[in-house]
């Protein structure tokens, strides 16, 4: 695998801290202070640095439908300080407590068929809630993948590796300025997380360990999460649903960054228009294609979904951020939702 750095040069050796470093723990001043620490070991989240082991208290997680993005493996953790615990809420993001930190890293492998051998750290994103509200650092991590360091403009890469299903990809790859994080994450003026739903955790007896370390309350018994997107045995309408309210609703949504575009799509929204079944755009302009409806039911090819998602041209691509290339198995999955949609 090849990895060349397009623009902005970081220097980061230069910034490289020893290999290994590592904290005892979380450390909350680091967390909650005003500016962002310039390296990420700064924060005591890691226990070693060049592992990427996780500290005491800090806690992995995953989703059951992760957001592609140029198909990256991700690594998820969570951490709330101690004595403290999210408040379960059946629809939103549970509500944490200030000092709490989610955490996800960004890697690739030279063959993401065998994703942890020879994993690469990329980048890894903080999202920090603060005492005035939740606060989104970007770190990049450098060659020697010892140390992540504070890059708020961002950084584009050029990667080369394998798909999972076997194909050679370039990938155009974009670590997203700190003002762009907001077009993922907004919510009204603020910002915030989008993936510590219960519809998105409840597997593995995920919510069970939350409970179990301390860090969430309130669960109630039974709680199910939304199926995977790509199990054939579930419904295809929820698995539809649910890759868009991953991939798509964070800003396809009523105070998000697309909200004019009456197009909302979380899983929980149920008018049929909302969701753009029959719907003209709003304002697509070139990003229509000439099509003339978001979602036209059994006809796959005439829906402005689709070919959105399907192109990797600036402007027409949906999601805006995020990935350079576009996911077979997405296409395929949504193309069979609309195509098995009845016209009345």
């Amino acid at each position: 695998m090849r990895w060349v750095v397009l623009l902005a040069p970081l220097f980061l050796l230069a910034a490289c801290s020893p290999a290994g470093k590592g904290a005892p723990g979380p450390d909350l001043g680091v967390i909650l202070a005003e500016d962002p620490a310039p390296s990420l070991s700064d924060y005591g989240l890691f226990a070693d640095m060049a592992s990427g082991a996780p500290a005491p208290g800090v806690l992995p997680y995953d989703l059951i439908n992760p957001l592609f993005t140029d198909h990256a493996a991700k690594h998820r953790f969570v951490f709330v300080p101690d004595g403290q615990a999210a408040a379960y809420r059946e629809t939103d993001v549970f509500d944490f407590p200030v000092g709490s930190v989610l955490v996800k890293t960004f890697a690739f492998a030279p063959d993401m068929r065998a994703p942890e051998e020879g994993q690469w750290r990329v980048e890894t994103r903080l999202l920090i809630h603060k005492a005035g509200g939740w606060a989104a650092y970007p770190y990049i991590w450098n060659a020697a993948q010892t140390e992540a360091v504070y890059s708020p403009a961002g950084q584009r890469l050029g990667i080369e590796t394998i798909s999972p299903d076997g194909e050679t990809l370039e990938l155009r790859y974009a670590v997203p300025n700190q003002n762009q994080c907001k077009t993922c994450h907004q919510a009204g003026k603020d910002i915030a997380p989008i993936g510590p739903k219960v519809r998105h955790l409840a597997h593995k007896d995920q919510l069970t360990r939350w409970e179990a370390a301390g860090i969430l309350s309130g669960v109630p018994e039974d709680v199910e999460g939304e199926p995977y997107a790509f199990d054939p045995s579930a419904p295809l309408d929820l698995r539809a649903r649910a890759w868009l309210d991953v991939n798509c609703a964070h800003c396809h949504k009523a105070d998000g960054s697309a909200s004019n575009s009456g197009l909302w799509l979380a899983s929980t929204e149920t008018g049929q228009a909302r969701i753009g079944i029959l719907k003209h755009p709003v304002a697509a302009g070139r990003g229509s294609g000439g099509l003339k409806q978001v979602i036209v039911p059994g006809d796959p090819d005439a829906s402005i979904l689709l070919y959105r998602m399907a192109s990797t041209e600036p402007g027409v691509a949906m999601p805006e951020l995020g990935r350079s290339v576009a996911d077979p198995h997405s296409l395929a999955l949504i193309r069979e939702w609309i195509a098995a949609m009845e016209t009345e």
